[in-house]
């Protein structure tokens, strides 16, 4: 059995570590005896846009999701909503999740349209949530780091990844954050999130690994290393002011 995993323009849309989740869920399922294949996808014609069983899109600058909206408006866009109609799992961070939804508006930009995958709307702010952001979901707490301007809302068909229990979410006012449509994951959780989060890896490799293979029941994992980096980043977070 094998996992394929799609990195969404890592030249351009890869900061405050999200690259770890790529490493993440590449290594629990190597962890399994698993073989795993990442390939690049950036701007530029994909040829082979029905290879993925799961993409990682992670944020970016404003000026980044200039160019990765325009490269979506075309045939890419096109050919990354038929993954998913095909059954491909999306997991998203920060400016990925905001070009995932229907579009991003910029303080002093014209609006970038985003691709409607989620139904999901954003609007920079004046001001910027930073901090540590803990949050609660029915399978478990999530923790992470929150950096952005976008105040992102959720409309009928998207549901939320969790509840704000430390710093902001996704706009600061519904103690929503993130948002979870089928097999398609956004969120604003740097730092970065999959390590931290076994149990979320493990949902998406689940997913993922069902395109191709069916129901898989994957087999529990070591976590204590998972679960001290947790369980001490959850500490600072609660004592966040």
């Amino acid at each position: 059995m094998d996992l394929r995993i799609a990195h969404l323009y890592p030249d351009l849309m890869n900061i405050y570590g999200d690259r770890g989740n790529v490493i993440a869920l590449a290594q629990r399922a190597k962890w399994r005896g698993l073989a795993v294949e990442i390939r690049p996808y950036s701007v530029g014609e994909w040829t082979d846009a029905d290879w993925p069983d799961v993409w990682f899109f992670g944020g970016g600058q404003d000026q980044g999701q200039d160019i990765v909206g325009a490269d979506l408006g075309a045939k890419n866009g096109a050919a990354l909503r038929r993954a998913v109609e095909q059954g491909a799992a999306i997991f998203s961070v920060c400016g990925g999740y905001q070009l995932l939804g229907h579009e991003y508006v910029p303080e002093d930009a014209p609006p970038i349209a985003g691709l409607g995958i989620l139904d999901v709307t954003t609007r920079a702010g004046k001001r910027r949530f930073v901090g540590n952001l803990l949050a609660d979901s029915p399978d478990g707490q999530l923790i992470g780091f929150e950096n952005h301007s976008g105040r992102t809302y959720l409309g009928d068909r998207a549901k939320p990844l969790g509840t704000v229990l430390v710093g902001n979410g996704n706009n600061g006012e519904d103690k929503t954050e993130g948002a979870v449509q089928g097999k398609v994951i956004g969120c604003y959780l740097h730092g970065s999130c999959l390590p931290k989060n076994p149990w979320l890896a493990d949902r998406l490799l689940a997913w993922a690994l069902g395109r191709r293979h069916g129901d898989v029941r994957l087999e529990p994992l070591d976590d204590r290393s998972e679960q001290a980096a947790r369980e001490q980043a959850t500490a600072v977070a609660r004592a966040r002011p």
